[in-house]
């Protein structure tokens, strides 16, 4: 026999690729093969084309384990309250939203069958029709207006509710279309539909418990603080889900939720730290998902205090920072530059012609003099609560103590850091997760009445331009303005942001389907519903 591949057909590899999916071992598909006329010598080819094609084929069945790094008795079911990635996974398993990004940040149709404008204040919203949540109800425009309306009531809580102010009226045109008036016109209403909190419920729902949804999974078990289990919903609208079910908790200890995948506890770890990488050298049959989208750590100068009150503080703090330096050893080469605004490269309005300030240690030395703070101890609050900013630290720490300023780096406990460190300390971190626009990112941390105002920036001037920038239907005249308005940021506002973060989830090889998303890790949290696991 020849060592070339002879009578092996497409329908051939069909048959191989099922075997492999049925479980048969490396010598009875060899035999399999053998016996159809491939030569030993090119069996290897063989296989190695069926597996790979085996695993990019969707299989039906099996129960995920999979683990985030943090819950609490907290967690919750309604999407309007979801603050944590737990309470993003269960969401997106449980209900859907009228819009989903793609892989490109691109908005798509999920409820909606379609969103359209011809103002960017007034839109119409079409439903697909035949749709069900799980209790049997169908989805009616009335399901819409009361998910978007709870958001603008205080007593709700609502985590988007600044968001979904711009939301000033709604109308059910009919049984399945929605029509929304905005206050003020806002051109990226259908990629704000696709965050999270603004999942769809059923209409007059009190008991979110239940996650009662049009999701690709059921509500078997909901225990906040400990765990949930989700079944396959058999009258899914969408192809899928592939899994038979999906049971979701937390390991916040990394390396005990590293070890539970290693061990086969789980088969998916999310957020492993850069540090935890080496667990995985020289084990075979796991994978690394790396997603780059718009996840930061930064360095916050609040400019209403001392020492940020100086503007040659904070430049020189600026030209201290050694960007490649905390890319390679403080977040082990994942990520990309940062230059100091919060619109990430993977977004379409990112200026990529603004560059950040260089490392100048002497430069940073000349600002610190001016400002009248060289040779004073300036405290800098870093916490592992906040990713990378130990190490962080620890690098600029160093790195000012060449030029003989002092940086007392203050490592406080996790607990409790958000409430107690973040926004109020005078210099300290951040971690801002991704945003899917511009207008999002601005609003929330720059806006001069922004809750999130990291640094306290304020500007008159920003503030109007975030409202034309938004009210435009114009990319073109929109990507001018938001390329200025980053410009303002970097310049003028106190926070500082050497990078732009790559998330790393860490899974079984047998486990695919798992893709890059704007919207952050794990698939923008909604992986659930478009993984699979091989035999």
């Amino acid at each position: 026999m020849s060592d070339t591949i002879t009578h092996w057909s497409r329908s051939d590899d069909a048959m191989l690729e099922t075997a492999i999916r049925s479980g048969a071992s490396r010598r009875d598909l060899l035999k399999l093969m053998v016996a159809n006329g491939v030569a030993l010598a090119a069996a290897g080819t063989v296989l190695g084309r069926a597996s790979r094609a085996a695993a990019a084929t969707p299989v039906k069945g099996g129960a995920l384990k999979a683990a985030g790094w943090s819950s609490s008795t907290a967690d919750t079911l309604d999407p309007a309250k979801a603050s944590f990635s737990t309470d993003y996974v269960r969401c997106c398993s449980f209900y859907n939203r009228l819009t989903f990004l793609d892989q490109s940040g691109v908005p798509q149709m999920e409820l909606a069958d379609a969103i359209e404008s011809k103002d960017a204040q007034t839109w119409t919203v079409k439903l697909k029709k035949g749709i069900t949540f799980h209790s049997g109800k169908e989805l009616t425009a009335d399901d819409v207006i009361f998910s978007l309306k709870r958001h603008l009531d205080p007593a709700t809580g609502s985590k988007v509710a600044k968001i979904a102010a711009q939301m000033a009226s709604f109308k059910a045109v009919d049984k399945t279309t929605v029509e929304i008036t905005l206050a003020s016109p806002n051109a990226d209403l259908p990629t704000i539909l696709s965050m999270h909190h603004f999942t769809i419920v059923a209409d007059g729902t009190t008991d979110f418990s239940l996650g009662n949804g049009t999701g690709a999974f059921k509500r078997e078990l909901f225990e906040p603080g400990v765990r949930s289990i989700g079944v396959r919903n058999p009258n899914y609208f969408k192809n899928g889900p592939y899994l038979d079910s999906i049971e979701f908790f937390a390991i916040p200890d990394e390396n005990a939720r590293v070890n539970a995948l290693l061990s086969g506890d789980i088969q998916l770890a999310a957020a492993i730290n850069p540090r935890s990488l080496r667990l995985f050298d020289g084990k075979d049959g796991f994978v690394l998902s790396k997603t780059t989208s718009g996840t930061y750590t930064d360095l916050n100068i609040r400019l209403d205090m001392a020492p940020g009150n100086s503007r040659d503080f904070v430049d020189g703090m600026k030209h201290l920072i050694n960007r490649e330096q905390i890319i390679k050893s403080a977040i082990r080469g994942l990520g990309v530059i940062g230059n100091d605004q919060p619109v990430p490269p993977t977004q379409f309005f990112h200026n990529a012609a603004l560059k950040p300030k260089p490392f100048d240690p002497d430069k940073a030395k000349f600002h610190f003099q001016k400002a009248g703070v060289y040779g004073q101890t300036i405290p800098v609050v870093a916490s592992e609560a906040v990713s990378s900013s130990i190490d962080m630290a620890l690098l600029v720490q160093a790195t000012a103590a060449e030029i003989g300023m002092k940086l007392d780096v203050q490592r406080v406990p996790s607990d409790g850091y958000w409430s107690n460190y973040w926004l109020k300390s005078p210099v300290h971190f951040g971690n801002i997760n991704a945003r899917p626009t511009a207008d999002i990112l601005f609003s929330l941390l720059y806006a001069s009445d922004a809750a999130w105002n990291e640094s306290r920036y304020k500007s008159e001037k920003f503030d109007s331009m975030l409202i034309e920038a938004r009210s435009s239907l114009d990319q073109a005249k929109r990507r001018e303005i938001y390329n200025d308005m980053q410009v303002m940021v970097a310049e003028q506002a106190g926070t500082i942001i050497p990078a732009y973060l790559s998330n790393v989830d860490a899974t079984t090889a047998k486990l695919q389907g798992l893709e890059p998303n704007p919207l952050g890790g794990m698939m923008g949290y909604a992986f659930a519903e478009y993984v699979w696991l091989t035999a």
